[in-house]
């Protein structure tokens, strides 16, 4: 394999249960498209600019939104911090950003 993001098999594992069963043809491996989809959406590339490694950008980008329209990824989400023993709380903290000075946006904000 290339030096591409690859999900683990114990990552891999914890994640089977949330996949849909396949129907008749059988699917392009879920672990090379879920790891292309992941990989796209951390570096912030276009469907287009995915790597060879994970598959055609098409089937990348159908699978992200046949899955996201019958909410696997919120499932996958829900699922994963269901097993955290303790809830914790994620903020965001936004006072670091930086807002052009000349931004009419940035005036009307004030």
């Amino acid at each position: 394999m290339s030096r591409r993001f690859w999900l683990r098999d114990t990552q891999m594992a914890r994640l089977e249960s949330f996949f849909p069963k396949s129907h008749g043809k059988p699917r392009v491996d879920d672990r090379r498209v879920l790891s292309g989809i992941l990989f796209i959406n951390r570096n912030g590339l276009r469907w287009r600019g995915a790597p060879k490694d994970y598959g055609p950008a098409k089937s990348l980008d159908n699978r992200w939104k046949r899955w996201s329209d019958k909410g696997l990824f919120a499932r996958m989400m829900d699922g994963l911090a269901s097993e955290v023993a303790v809830p914790k709380t994620v903020m965001i903290d936004a006072t670091g950003l930086r807002v052009k000075t000349g931004d009419p946006a940035a005036r009307e904000a004030v």
